[in-house]
C-alpha cells in the first residue's frame, strides 16, 4: 500500500503527538514515502502539559478545558535519564553540557523545543484547533474529522483522513471521588490538576487522598513549602516510605464531619485542605462511541494491540499514543510513534486478529499478576514497562537501547530511603551519553529558584 496519497490526522501537539511528527520527518528525510499529516492542537503553542504556564483552572480563554496539572514549583518526579532523554537529541547536545537529573517544567519545555525545532515540524500543526467529531466510515474505510477553530468558535469544513493518531494524553480530566460530608467541608477541596502554587498550603493541615506517584510527589512539595501536617490516605496500594514526623499515612476516609475526617481504621484528623491525588479519566468526547478508549489509568489498557492500535473498530487505522500509565514517558512515546508510523507505511505487518488479541491478553494477564496489590511495587512497574517498551521498540526498529533498568535500580533504593530529604538530588547516569549528571548547585529542599537560568548554573 503506497503511503504517498494517505492522510493522517494527529490530535494533540504534546509530547506524544510531537514524537509522531518527529519520526515522520526523520523517515521523510531518509527518503521514505511518508503520508501527508495534519496535526491539530487546541493551545496556541506546542508542548501539551509542558507548555502550560497558566494560572487558570477550569476553562481557558477560549472556553476549553485547562488540561494542565503543572504547578509553579513542579520538578519532574523521575530522572530525565529514564523518562525524557531522546537518543537522537541528548540534554548535553541541547544545553552544551551535562545537566542535573531532575528537571523543572521550564527546563523540560526548553529541551522539547530544541528537538522539535531541530526537526522543523511546526509546519504540520494547526494551532487553536480541536477535534469536534471523529467518525470512522466503514464503507470507504476512512475517517471524517470535523475540526473547530477555538479562537473564533467556528466549525471548519469536514476533512477525510485514512488514519487517526489520538495523542491527547490522559492527564486532563480528573477522577473525582466523593465522600460523605464533602459538601459541608469548610475548607478547600481540590484535585491535583487545580494546584498552581504550593505556598498556598503553608502552615496548613492537609489531607492527600491517593496512593500513587502523584500523592507522594504532592506530599514532598507540601513538606518543602511548609505545610504543617500532611496525611496521605489510600485505598489499596501504598508504598511505605521513610517519612518526616509531620507526614502520616492512613487508610481511605469513610466520612467528613466539619473539618474532621474519619478514616477506615477508626481514627480521625482535623484538616484545613483536602487534595485529591486520585488520577485521571480517559475522556475523548470528540470520538464516536466505537472509537473511544474507556479505561482506568492502567499500564496496559484493554483493546489496544501493543498498547497502541485500537482493536474494537476502525480496521487497524486508529492509534492511541501515550494512553497508558507511565514511567518511561517521552522515550516510550517515541517508540510507540515510530511503531504506529511503520504500521501506516507498511513496514510493520500486523498478525491475525486472533494473534493480536492473544498478545493483548498476555500483557493484561501479566499486568494483573504483577502490578496488583500486594505484589505491585516500583520494581515490578519498572520491569513491566521496560519490557513493554523494548517490545514495541524492537518491532518498530527503533535503533536505540531504551532499557533504563540498571540506572533506575541504582535510583530506587535512594528514593525509598530518602524520598523527602534527597530523592531529587540523585545523580543518574545517562543511557545516551554514559555520563553521570552533575549536582545542582543547591539541594532540592533548599532550592526555590526553578528558572532555566538557575538550573543551568549547576556544579
Amino acid at each position: 500500500m503506497s503511503s504517498s496519497k494517505k492522510r493522517v490526522c494527529v490530535i494533540g501537539a504534546g509530547p506524544s503527538g510531537m514524537c509522531f511528527l518527529c519520526q515522520l520527518e526523520k523517515l521523510r528525510l531518509e527518503g521514505v514515502d511518508v503520508p501527508d499529516v495534519v496535526c491539530i492542537e487546541k493551545q496556541s503553542n506546542w508542548g501539551g502539559l509542558w507548555n502550560s504556564t497558566t494560572w487558570r483552572t477550569g476553562l481557558d480563554e477560549n472556553g476549553e478545558n485547562v488540561h494542565s496539572p503543572m504547578y509553579k514549583q513542579l520538578v519532574a518526579n523521575s530522572p530525565k535519564e529514564l523518562s525524557f532523554e531522546f537518543h537522537d537529541y541528548s540534554f548535553e547536545e541541547h544545553f552544551g553540557k551535562p545537566v542535573p537529573s531532575f528537571l523543572p517544567r521550564e527546563v523540560v519545555f526548553d529541551y522539547l523545543n530544541g528537538r522539535w525545532n531541530m526537526k522543523n515540524v511546526r509546519r504540520f500543526i494547526k494551532f487553536e484547533t480541536v477535534a469536534h467529531t471523529v467518525t470512522y466510515n466503514p464503507n470507504s474505510d476512512d475517517f471524517t474529522v470535523v475540526m473547530r477553530d477555538v479562537s473564533i468558535d467556528l466549525l471548519l469544513p469536514a476533512q477525510t483522513f485514512d488514519f487517526v493518531i489520538n495523542a491527547t494524553g490522559h492527564y486532563s480530566y480528573p477522577n473525582i471521588p466523593h465522600y460523605e460530608g464533602f459538601e459541608t467541608f469548610p475548607g478547600r477541596i481540590l484535585h491535583t490538576v487545580e494546584m498552581r502554587d504550593m505556598t498556598h498550603f503553608k502552615d496548613q493541615n492537609v489531607l492527600i487522598i491517593g496512593g500513587n506517584f502523584s500523592a507522594d510527589d504532592t506530599s514532598l512539595q507540601l513538606y518543602k513549602y511548609g505545610a504543617k501536617d500532611i496525611i496521605i490516605s489510600y485505598r489499596h496500594y501504598k508504598l511505605e516510605l521513610i517519612v518526616p514526623e509531620n507526614i502520616t499515612t492512613k487508610p481511605i476516609p469513610t466520612k467528613v464531619v466539619g473539618k474532621t475526617v474519619h478514616f477506615k481504621d477508626g481514627t480521625t484528623a482535623d484538616v484545613d485542605t483536602i487534595i485529591l491525588a486520585t488520577g485521571y479519566k480517559h475522556h475523548y468526547p470528540y470520538m464516536d462511541n466505537d472509537l473511544k478508549l474507556k479505561s482506568a489509568n492502567l499500564f496496559y489498557p484493554d483493546n489496544l494491540y501493543k498498547g497502541i492500535l485500537w482493536m474494537k473498530s476502525a480496521n487497524n487505522r486508529l492509534f492511541y499514543i501515550g494512553a497508558q500509565d507511565i514511567l518511561y514517558s517521552f522515550t516510550m512515546f517515541d517508540a510507540q510513534a515510530l511503531w504506529a508510523l511503520r504500521v501506516i507505511i507498511g513496514d510493520v505487518k500486523l498478525p491475525s486478529r486472533e494473534a493480536m488479541q492473544a498478545d493483548i491478553k498476555h500483557w493484561r494477564d501479566r499486568m494483573e499478576a504483577e502490578l496488583s496489590p500486594p505484589k505491585r511495587s516500583f520494581y515490578s512497574i519498572l520491569e513491566f514497562q521496560t519490557e513493554y517498551t523494548l517490545d514495541v521498540a524492537d518491532e518498530a526498529k527503533y535503533g536505540y537501547n531504551l532499557d533504563g533498568r540498571e540506572m533506575m535500580l541504582e535510583y530506587l533504593p535512594h528514593f525509598l530511603e530518602k524520598p523527602y530529604t534527597g530523592s531529587k538530588d540523585f545523580q543518574a547516569r545517562s543511557i545516551v551519553t554514559g555520563k553521570i549528571a552533575p549536582l545542582h548547585h543547591t539541594d532540592f529542599l533548599q532550592n526555590y529558584d526553578l528558572s532555566l537560568q538557575s538550573y543551568l548554573n549547576s556544579k
